[in-house]
């Protein structure tokens, strides 16, 4: 895929040959790098970290399934939640961990709105049947963090909700741990220009178009206060039995490597990959109370925040 020559493409030359920008399917890269020259075939230039980017994936996703497997033979349960603006890179991440993990045994949760009856129920209510039983993996795609952040912003709770909410979930999540169950908390940092870049690129791929969404530019109106929303949630929720992760994501692709390592280097399971392969980037992976000390620094200057 990036030799040194290029092989001639019959189409190249035709204009109408490919009239939208096309990007490969992760993996093809890699699919491809040892495949021979032959007349039927076309050279196509791909960037050294593209490729390095998509073995590292697979190596990833290899110990996934050595971590499912893993859990399939002792009960263990997982709980992964992730947090984040929009656009932030959550779902994409949360894609690519799941991409070859057995469905029986894992789980993504992405609720909708709540319903009248659920909006009467105790909060929590609506999210407890979705936790891991034995052996499962259970991501959520957003979860009772709602009420942390978005709700308050959008009105769509009261303050009295709000600060009821945060005082609520470090006991309900401290429940969850001590009944055994293995809760990773990831919050995924979008900085404000990537975030309204990755919206932009939303309207003109006709793949991400279902992403769309009227509260894009809210996201960017807001921002502010969502930062200071963010603060609260971090200094109320970040426990020593149940810590923050924060994701750098301005970098999908490094993001997404790194939130697998530290979700698998957290893990002990048969037939790990041994020295520093899974340790994180401390540049994209940063502890809550880092992210803490760093918001406490900057809160006054809101442009030196990141998102």
């Amino acid at each position: 895929m990036s030799g040194k020559k290029s092989a001639k493409c019959p189409k190249a030359k035709e204009k109408s040959a490919c009239p939208l920008k096309v990007k490969l399917l992760e993996g093809t890269a890699m699919k491809n790098i040892s495949k021979k020259e032959r007349n039927d075939r076309c050279a196509i230039w791909v960037k050294a970290a593209t490729l390095e980017y998509e073995v590292e994936l697979k190596n990833m996703q290899i110990e996934l399934m050595k971590l499912q497997k893993h859990m399939k033979h002792t009960g263990m349960r997982i709980l992964a939640i992730f947090e984040g603006r929009d656009a932030a890179g959550k779902g994409g991440t949360i894609k690519r961990i799941t991409a070859f993990l057995n469905p029986r045994n894992t789980r993504v949760v992405a609720l909708s709105k709540p319903s009248d009856t659920e909006v009467t129920q105790w909060y929590f209510q609506r999210y407890t049947p979705h936790l891991p039983s034995a052996s499962e993996l259970v991501l959520f795609d957003r979860s009772w963090y709602n009420r942390a952040m978005v709700e308050p912003v959008m009105g769509f709770c009261t303050d009295e909700q709000h600060k009821r909410f945060l005082k609520d979930v470090p006991l309900f999540e401290q429940m969850l741990v001590k009944s055994g169950i293995l809760l990773f908390k990831f919050y995924f940092s979008v900085s404000k220009q990537e975030q309204a870049r990755r919206f932009e690129s939303r309207k003109l791929d006709p793949l991400k178009q279902y992403k769309l969404s009227p509260v894009d530019n809210l996201a960017q109106q807001l921002w502010d206060k969502y930062s200071v929303k963010k603060f609260q949630m971090l200094n109320e929720t970040n426990r020593t039995l149940t810590p923050w992760t924060i994701i750098r994501s301005d970098n999908k692709k490094l993001a997404r490597i790194n939130c697998m390592k530290h979700l698998l280097s957290s893990v002990d399971y048969e037939g790990k990959l041994k020295g520093n392969k899974l340790k994180p980037d401390n540049k994209i992976v940063i502890s809550g109370i880092n992210e803490i000390q760093h918001m406490e620094k900057h809160l006054f200057k809101p442009k030196q925040l990141r998102g």
